[in-house]
C-alpha cells in the first residue's frame, strides 16, 4: 500500500500567534492523535501534497526528529478564503487498535444492465469502515457484474472481509439505471 512520508517539526509554541508564524513560513500545523500521547508538530504545506490531493487511501509515515509514526488522515481544513491548507489531524495506527476510516469503493467487473444498453450509476465512491490497520488496504473490491437493469447495489452487498462497515446497510452504492434509448426501445416494442 502507498505510504506517504512527512518529516515535520515539533510544536513548542501554541495559539494564534505561533500558528500565523508556522503559516507564514508556507507550513501545515497538525496533530497526531490515537498513540499514547498526542503530537503537535508542523510539516511544509509541499509534503502533505500528496496525502491531501488524491482519492486513494493510503498511510502517512510522519517523522518528527528521531521517531516514526504510521498514521492515516483522519481530518482537514482549508482556508474559506484563499482555500489553502491550514491544518491536518493524522490517526496514529497502533496495532490491537481498530481505527474508523474511509475506504475507497472499486468497482469491477462488467455489468449484465450495462451490456444490456443501461448506464451504470455510482452513488457511493466510499464505505466507512471499522477495523484492525493490518486489515486497511487501499480500497474494497465491489463486482457488479450480476447488476440487471433497475437494480441497486447495497452497502450490505459489499464483502469486507476482517472489517465491520459502519453505513447503513440498505444505502445503494451503486445502480444501473434504463437509459433513454432503451426506453425509447421498449415503448417501440410495446407498440407493436
Amino acid at each position: 500500500m502507498k505510504t506517504v512520508t512527512i518529516e515535520g517539526q515539533l510544536r513548542t509554541e501554541f495559539g494564534k500567534k505561533a500558528t500565523r508564524q508556522i503559516r507564514s513560513q508556507e507550513a501545515v500545523p497538525a496533530v497526531i492523535y490515537g498513540g499514547a500521547q498526542e503530537i503537535n508538530f508542523s510539516a511544509p504545506a509541499k509534503a502533505f501534497k500528496a496525502l491531501v490531493y488524491t482519492s486513494e487511501f493510503q498511510f502517512a509515515e510522519v517523522k518528527i526528529v528521531d521517531k516514526t509514526y504510521k498514521c492515516i488522515l483522519k481530518d482537514l481544513q482549508f482556508d474559506k478564503v484563499s482555500d489553502a491548507l491550514i491544518h491536518l489531524d493524522l490517526l496514529e495506527l497502533v496495532e490491537d487498535k481498530k481505527v474508523v476510516a474511509d475506504l475507497p469503493l472499486k468497482f469491477v467487473g462488467n455489468s449484465i444492465g450495462v451490456k444490456d444498453g443501461g448506464k451504470l450509476v455510482i452513488k457511493m465512491k466510499a464505505l466507512k469502515v471499522k477495523t484492525l490497520p493490518k486489515y486497511l488496504k487501499e480500497n474494497i473490491e465491489v463486482d457488479i457484474t450480476n447488476v440487471k437493469v433497475n437494480e441497486n447495489l447495497r452497502v450490505e452487498d459489499v464483502n469486507a472481509e476482517n472489517m465491520e462497515v459502519m453505513n447503513s446497510p440498505r444505502i445503494p452504492i451503486a445502480s444501473v439505471v434504463m437509459t433513454r434509448q432503451l426506453k425509447q426501445e421498449e415503448a417501440a416494442a410495446t407498440k407493436k
